[in-house]
């Protein structure tokens, strides 16, 4: 298995991410306007340029200096070069280990798009961990797609001969990442959004010694086969008005059985009762909780009623963007669930 070697920065050091031109799901391209309120954004200004070195090639980054801020990286993975945007949290002292997060972008679109539309920035600098948006390679519309094993891209035809292998490049840029920062072998994390989920949902499956939970928004899957050596701790999101992945399925290629379909399997691989799961019902969602899973795993699903193919709690997204993906709601925050959810779940000691 080949491993990522960051090799130069496509230096930008910033606070708060421009906003870019924003591509989320089954062909849509729509520009992100009015992000001065974006709920979750910082108001800081961008930092000057700056150039790092390449990795060193040690097993800890802990004792590295790292500016707070974006670091958008050029990586050569697999003889490509592959995209990675880094956040280092407000407060990060290269000291003491903290958390790591890869959140995913969804299908056709970037990393510079996920990163304003799960505006994730503000929670990491909230809660001191670091958040890494590498980037798809496969070329579709204005974006890129994952190479998820087995299934079909959006388009329904299946990624190209010689694709990249994101299994083997996510698994590399985390310990790629752990030789330039101090993080927490124990405490390493997935998310993503849509095509992004169902990459994420397919980590917890084939590197689950590496991902200690994974939190897919709006594209849960329960990948066939899973060689996951453990149980997993999944927390999902999805929206009942999800027009892009229907909550009940029967979509696109790639979508068929539904989201609560998709949560009971994996119940079921990781040992909880899921005859008998707990529901909770909240203001604009439901969550669906499975206990005495197997490693002290759990599995939980938030069902945000009327929500569209969208980031709960995110950024608020101008009018072309909930035209096409459906409404949004600030009935969870998902961010901040999701991270408490992964605060409880470090991996196994």
């Amino acid at each position: 298995m080949s491993r990522p070697v960051i090799v130069k920065v496509n230096a930008a050091v910033r606070r708060r991410p421009p906003v870019p031109a924003l591509v989320v799901a089954v062909a849509l391209t729509a520009l992100i306007s009015g992000c001065g309120g974006a709920r979750h954004q910082s108001g800081a200004q961008p930092a000057a340029a700056g150039t790092l070195a390449a990795a060193t090639g040690t097993t800890s980054g802990c004792g590295q200096k790292a500016a707070p801020g974006s670091v958008r990286y050029a990586v050569r993975a697999g003889g490509r070069s592959r995209l990675v945007i880094v956040h280092v949290p407000t407060g990060y002292t290269g000291s003491a280990p903290v958390a790591l997060v890869l959140n995913l972008q969804g299908s056709q679109s970037t990393a510079s798009a996920q990163e304003v539309f799960s505006g994730m920035d503000a929670t990491s600098d909230a809660d001191g961990f670091i958040v890494a948006y590498p980037q798809a390679l496969i070329p579709d519309g204005t974006g890129y797609d994952w190479n998820v094993p087995g299934e079909p891209l959006v388009s329904g035809r299946y990624p190209p001969a010689g694709s990249a292998d994101d299994v083997t490049f996510l698994t590399g840029l985390v310990r790629d990442l752990q030789a330039r920062y101090c993080i927490d072998a124990r405490r390493v994390y997935a998310t993503g959004m849509s095509g992004g989920a169902r990459m994420a949902s397919q980590l917890a499956c084939d590197a689950s010694q590496v991902f200690a939970a994974v939190a897919p928004v709006a594209g849960l899957r329960s990948p066939s086969p899973c060689p996951a050596a453990r149980p997993v701790p999944v927390i999902a999101f999805h929206g009942t008005a999800d027009p892009v992945d229907p909550f009940t399925g029967h979509g696109l290629p790639y979508w068929t059985y539904s989201v609560p379909d998709a949560a009971r399997m994996w119940a079921a691989r990781d040992g909880c009762q899921s005859a008998s799961p707990r529901t909770v019902t909240g203001a604009g969602y439901t969550l669906t909780q499975y206990a005495g899973c197997g490693g002290g795993a759990a599995v939980e699903l938030y069902a945000i009623d009327g929500e569209g193919h969208e980031w709960p709690g995110g950024p608020a997204m101008p009018r072309a963007i909930t035209a096409a993906l459906g409404p949004q709601s600030d009935a969870i925050d998902a961010n901040a669930v999701m991270w408490a959810f992964f605060q409880a779940h470090p991996l196994p000691a």
